[in-house]
C-alpha cells in the first residue's frame, strides 16, 4: 500500500470534513436561516458536488479507462459499472436506512425506536459518506490536482452546508451545542470514508477507474435525489439554481488555477 498517498487522501478528506464544523460555528450566534438563504446554501453545494463528480472523478476515470491494460472497451465498461453501482448503493441506503430530511421528511424503513435527531444524523451521514469517499479516491487519480480540487471544493461547500444543518437543528429547538456537535460529527465521517476509498485504490491494482466512477455516481445521485428536491420545495428555485451555477463556476475557476491556467 502506498502510505504517503493514503495519508494525503486522508488529510484531504479530513480537511473537507472539518469544514462542516467550521461552517456550523455561527449557530452559536444565530438560530435560523431564511428559506431563501438555506436554498442558496444547498444549491451552492449541489453545484460544487456536480462539478467535482465530473471534473475530479469521472474525467480521470475515463482517462484511465482509455489506457486500461485489457483495452479501452474493458476500461470503459468498468467505468460504466462503477457509475451504476455508486448510484445503486446510495439509493439502497436511502431505501432501507431510516432517516429524515428537513424538507422532504422521513424516508427509508419506518422505525419507532429512533429519536428524530438520530434520523436527521443518518440523513446527513448518507450525504457526507459519498463526499469523503470522493475526496479520498480522487487523490489516487493520475493528477494530484484533481484530489486537491475535490478536497477544496467539498470543503468550501461544507462551510454553508454545516451552517444550514446546525441552524435547521437549532430552529427545531435543539440546543445550539448539540446542533454544532451534530454538524461537526457528521463532517468527521468524511475522513473515515475518505481513508477507506484511498486505501482500497492504493491496495488493489486496477480498482481506481471503477472506484472513481463509483464515487461520481454516488455524488450525482445524492445531488439529484436529495439536495435539489430540498431546494425546490419552498418557492426559491431561481435562487437555488443561481447558487448552483455559482458553485459550478467557482469549481471551474479552482480547477483552472490548480492547473496553472
Amino acid at each position: 500500500m502506498d502510505w504517503p498517498l493514503v495519508l494525503t487522501g486522508l488529510a484531504g478528506s479530513t480537511a473537507a470534513g472539518v469544514a462542516t464544523g467550521v461552517g456550523a460555528l455561527p449557530v452559536f450566534f444565530i438560530r435560523s436561516l431564511s428559506p431563501r438563504l438555506e436554498g442558496a446554501f444547498l444549491g451552492f453545494a449541489a453545484g460544487v458536488m456536480l462539478t467535482a463528480a465530473f471534473r475530479s472523478l469521472l474525467s480521470p476515470a475515463l482517462e484511465l479507462a482509455g489506457a486500461h491494460v485489457a483495452g479501452p472497451l474493458v476500461g470503459h465498461a468498468e467505468v460504466v459499472a462503477g457509475l451504476a453501482l455508486g448510484a445503486i448503493a446510495v439509493q439502497l441506503a436511502n431505501r432501507f436506512a431510516p432517516h429524515e430530511h428537513f424538507v422532504i421528511g422521513v424516508e427509508g424503513v419506518p422505525t419507532e425506536s429512533l429519536q428524530r435527531i438520530w434520523l436527521i444524523v443518518i440523513a446527513i451521514a448518507l450525504h457526507n459518506v459519498p463526499e469523503g469517499l470522493a475526496v479520498g479516491v480522487s487523490f489516487g487519480g493520475p493528477d494530484v490536482a484533481n484530489g486537491t480540487s475535490a478536497a477544496l471544493g467539498i470543503g468550501l461547500q461544507n462551510l454553508p452546508e454545516g451552517l444550514a444543518v446546525a441552524a435547521a437543528l437549532a430552529s427545531i429547538n435543539y440546543p445550539r451545542w448539540i446542533a454544532f456537535s451534530v454538524a461537526l460529527a457528521t463532517g468527521l465521517l468524511e475522513p473515515v470514508s475518505g481513508f477507506v476509498g484511498i486505501a482500497l485504490v492504493s491496495w488493489i491494482d486496477g480498482l481506481l477507474p471503477c472506484a472513481l466512477a463509483f464515487a461520481a455516481g454516488a455524488m450525482v445521485w445524492v445531488v439529484s435525489a436529495e439536495i435539489i428536491p430540498e431546494t425546490h420545495t419552498k418557492g426559491h428555485q431561481a435562487t437555488a439554481t443561481g447558487a448552483l451555477m455559482a458553485g459550478l463556476i467557482l469549481m471551474v475557476v479552482i480547477d483552472a488555477v490548480l492547473a496553472g491556467g
